[in-house]
């Protein structure tokens, strides 16, 4: 029996080790749908440059990647937000700035919102663009998911809860929301600068709009003008391994500034 056992651990333990993430030959970052692209595109030069090693990078929102990095599940999170106060067992590293801009149907007539009218089409008072400036038409309101890391941001700027917002769409990447605005004229969302920018650059059928007088633009959130900015950040629990931080040094560096700017996002002093 004793002896069965001793197989039966070496098995369970070399299972574990076969399904780890965290071997020398593999990199795992899960999180934030805003910085899951960018660090895939790193992660592509990082393994050009270190061909043993692979780099996993899978979305699902700023929560999970926190969750993740803290509980094991991957090697870093991506998050695409400032620490929490009670997240003091993390590690932040910021790869990048973004910010977080209204977007709109790019046949829809509005130029401009003010934070009131943004805060009144979003918690139902105003439901017709007509309302706002604009053509007589419903509005459709995109709303982010819960776990996302822009929904939060959205409404602590606005000064919402999440059961103040009347949403008609539930989105949870990005692009999901910059798809379903391109797709309906009377739709309204919010979304990462640096990702709209990008798709809207790709023929995306979106518009930003300015907020509190400032056009939403990368070159705003890179001069600090624009109201509604954030870190993109890489996390670990605790000091980070030594693949993870080879890999964290890479992203904070110079040799992927092109990478960071050819997404539209804002790269960091290293």
């Amino acid at each position: 029996m004793a002896s069965i056992g001793r197989v039966c651990a070496v098995y369970i333990a070399f299972f574990s080790s076969s399904l780890g993430h965290a071997a020398d030959n593999r990199l795992v970052l899960t999180g934030s749908s805003t910085v899951a692209p960018l660090a895939a595109e790193i992660g592509k030069r990082f393994e050009e440059q270190n061909p043993s090693i692979r780099v996993d990078v899978q979305s699902g929102g700023s929560s999970r990647g926190v969750a993740d990095a803290r509980s094991g599940l991957a090697d870093l999170g991506m998050a695409s937000r400032a620490p929490n106060a009670n997240e003091t067992d993390l590690q932040f590293f910021t790869i990048a700035r973004d910010g977080v801009g209204i977007i709109v149907n790019m046949n829809n007539s509005v130029r401009f919102l003010t934070d009131e009218q943004i805060v009144a089409i979003y918690t139902g008072k105003i439901t017709d663009w007509s309302k706002a400036g604009g053509a007589a038409g419903r509005i459709t309101v995109v709303n982010k998911a819960e776990g996302r890391s822009t929904l939060e941001l959205f409404l602590h700027y606005f000064k919402l809860k999440g059961g103040d917002v009347k949403a008609h769409v539930i989105i949870g990447e990005n692009q999901q929301a910059i798809k379903t605005v391109a797709g309906n004229r009377g739709a309204i969302g919010y979304v990462s600068i640096g990702s709209a920018e990008y798709e809207a650059d790709h023929g995306a059928h979106i518009r930003l709009l300015p907020m509190s007088g400032v056009a939403a633009s990368v070159e705003n959130v890179r001069s600090g003008s624009f109201p509604l900015a954030r870190p993109l950040n890489l996390v670990s629990k605790g000091e980070p391994g030594a693949v993870a931080r080879r890999f964290i040094d890479f992203a904070r560096s110079r040799s992927v500034h092109d990478i960071v700017e050819s997404q539209f996002f804002v790269p960091v002093a290293p």
